[in-house]
């Protein structure tokens, strides 16, 4: 028996609690997996748009370093002394240990 065969045997008869219970499991998703996960790629967003010079970040790829420069789509990081390498800005990340600190 197959989920629309159960859901068109309880809403012929008058029970609603089956299609109750598939929206109280959607709400349930939404306000624990989808909400919180659109809010967190939106203060991503805005920290990759409002990027500084001299800023404290992290690649993608785990390196520390901070912005030298900026252009459109991708940073100038410096990761050691004269070390400089241009990484996209949509794999800079807020360095957390600079974030506590201030």
């Amino acid at each position: 028996m197959n989920l629309l065969t159960v859901f068109l045997q309880q809403a012929g008869g008058g029970d609603y609690s089956f299609l109750i219970m598939m929206v109280a499991i959607f709400a349930i998703m939404y306000f624990f997996m989808i909400r919180p996960q659109n809010k967190k790629q939106k203060e991503i967003a805005n920290f990759r748009k409002n990027l500084e010079v001299g800023q404290s970040v992290i690649t993608a790829g785990g390196i520390y370093g901070k912005i030298k420069e900026i252009e459109d789509n991708a940073a100038i990081v410096e990761i050691a002394s004269g070390v400089k390498i241009k990484v996209d800005k949509n794999s800079i990340y807020a360095d957390a240990q600079a974030t506590q600190t201030k």
